[in-house]
């Protein structure tokens, strides 16, 4: 195992479906951890790097993402030391360009999973970026013909900006695993 961590990249991979949070400096362990459950998980070639931003990694899984949340849930109730270094599990359905066009088309494509009776919320998580919650939760919104519960939202729209990309979600409130909390 630390000839594979001598190996790790550090950078802002293109290509991911799971962004994981841990404690500054844990970056590495929360690597194994979703390495080694994505890989129990009967994932042949998971993807698993750290980014340039403290506390935050990001995974490439072939598996769904929000099964393998289930998974870690199932696990950290379980087994919690294999969720080792991990705080927080995110499936990401859409990773595009941080542009406010970008984001807004990201979040129309998904729309569609939203049933005309339900309601949602914008939610930006925002690092290394200029752009503010405000303009990203407007533009989202414009673009999504539901109405809007800030309260108790039946899905959130989530909005993850890391730097020049940002991950783009729409899920049920309980499908952003907090492993804190379990």
């Amino acid at each position: 195992m630390i000839r594979w961590l001598a190996n790790l990249e550090i950078g802002m991979p293109g290509k991911f479906n799971l962004i994981a949070t841990t404690l500054r400096g844990q970056e590495p362990l929360g690597v194994a951890s979703l390495t080694s459950i994505l890989s129990e998980l009967n994932d042949p070639d998971p993807k698993v790097e750290i980014t340039e931003i403290h506390g935050v990694i990001t995974a490439h899984t072939s598996l769904d993402p929000f099964h393998v949340i289930e998974r870690i849930r199932e696990m950290a109730t379980r087994e919690p030391w294999k969720v080792s270094g991990l705080m927080r599990v995110i499936p990401v359905e859409r990773v595009v360009e941080t542009k406010l066009e970008r984001i807004a088309e990201a979040a129309e494509s998904l729309k569609g999973r939203i049933p005309p009776e339900e309601t949602y919320k914008v939610v930006v998580e925002k690092r290394h970026t200029q752009l503010s919650s405000r303009e990203i939760i407007e533009a989202v919104a414009s673009k999504i013909d539901r109405k809007v519960n800030l309260e108790r939202p039946d899905w959130i729209v989530l909005i993850e900006v890391l730097g020049g990309l940002t991950g783009v979600s729409v899920l049920k409130p309980d499908q952003v695993l907090s492993l804190v909390k379990v």
